[in-house]
């Protein structure tokens, strides 16, 4: 994954739209006292990452350019020629499944280790809850899949935290009831009025820690239409706080003049990071907060910041998923849940193939949480 990293990241300014009631967030939230102010939509960065992060973008020759077509290429966990002979072997398949089993056939090992905790459940959008597709207007959740995360929700506390933008993801799931995390993280609400079940929590939660980039990722939304407008195939989302690149319906030919197109862009925005998920580059703000971070916001809103009673479930399929994983792992609690059919480095403890197991994976925790008043 090709990233950018901030070495000492912006204090909150005081434009930006927080509010959560008797939640504190000095344990999750940077806050670099010695930091100079900055003006809107800048953050600090040292001089050494930031000439860094220009050569990335720059591209610093044809070398630089295949290596991103081979980053892109690997990409896709359908693509069999990125996957290492070793790899795709099946001895090294069935050694990767034995490292990160699945949780469908783990299900009572992973109910015995929650040990009577309150679970709360963090669920990936594209790829979890849907199928990927060429067309991501088209990424439409099954009315089965509905219905069994309507359960859930009913059962535990439960959030969506995907890449997409909180309207796009909630034209699709149509559920009052969640928690949403827009953005990567980057966009925070809570459940509608009326809807919350969860009295830690008030009903009224929103967190925008991007707010200052909204302009930049406009324009810079903008630029890449008019960049790639004459490659066939791409598709240019806005995503609020966040743009995306597809490059799923791209001709392979064409992605070396795709990475041209994109740096060309990118590199009159170095406060920008770029990134790279399953065939789609993910344009965003240089800020220390991703899926991980959102995790842990929302825990700390729900009222288990510092608990110890409390299980968390992350289930994902995307490289932007590790982040929640990894967070999981360095917390000692609950455990991540890898959606793929492929070996993939993960930090997440069990594996499912596809949503359709992600379903039934749902579906057996609702049936053993409506089991618990009779046992």
């Amino acid at each position: 994954m090709v990233s950018f990293v901030v070495e000492n990241p912006q204090t909150m300014s005081a434009s930006q739209n927080v509010f959560v009631s008797e939640t504190t967030m000095s344990s999750i939230i940077p806050n670099n006292s010695s930091s100079q102010k900055l003006p809107p939509g800048l953050i600090s960065i040292s001089k050494k990452n930031l000439l860094k992060n220009i050569d990335i973008i720059n591209g610093g020759g044809g070398h630089r350019i295949n290596a991103w077509v081979d980053s892109m290429r690997a990409s896709s966990p359908t693509h069999l020629k990125s996957l290492p002979s070793s790899i795709s072997s099946q001895h090294q398949l069935n050694s990767w499944i034995m490292q990160h089993p699945s949780a469908l056939e783990m299900f009572e090992r992973i109910i015995e280790a929650s040990g009577g905790k309150q679970i709360v459940m963090f669920l990936d959008y594209d790829g979890t809850l849907s199928p990927i597709v060429d067309d991501p207007d088209k990424a439409f959740m099954s009315s089965k899949m509905r219905r069994t995360v309507k359960k859930l929700a009913k059962c535990f506390p439960t959030a969506i935290v995907t890449g997409r933008c909180i309207d796009k993801v909630y034209n699709f799931v149509k559920l009052a009831e969640l928690y949403y995390a827009g953005s990567h993280g980057m966009d925070i609400i809570g459940p509608a009025k009326g809807f919350s079940r969860h009295k830690r929590v008030k009903q009224s939660l929103l967190y925008q820690p991007a707010n200052d980039y909204l302009p930049m990722i406009d324009e810079v939304y903008k630029q890449l239409l008019e960049k790639t407008k004459s490659t066939p195939g791409v598709k240019v989302e806005n995503h609020k706080f966040c743009a995306s690149v597809h490059f799923r319906c791209v001709d392979e030919k064409k992605w070396s003049e795709l990475v041209l197109q994109v740096r060309s862009v990118l590199k009159k925005f170095p406060t920008l990071k770029l990134t790279q998920g399953r065939k789609v580059f993910e344009i965003r703000p240089m800020i220390e907060w991703d899926k991980g971070k959102a995790l842990e916001f929302l825990l700390e809103s729900l009222g288990f910041g510092n608990s110890n009673n409390v299980f968390p479930v992350y289930i994902g399929d995307d490289r932007t998923d590790e982040d929640a994983f990894k967070m999981l792992r360095d917390r000692g609690e609950g455990f991540g849940i890898l959606v793929s059919k492929f070996p993939k480095d993960t930090d997440a403890s069990y594996s499912l193939q596809d949503p359709s197991e992600v379903m039934d994976f749902l579906r057996r925790l609702v049936e053993w949480k409506q089991m618990q008043p009779r046992m």
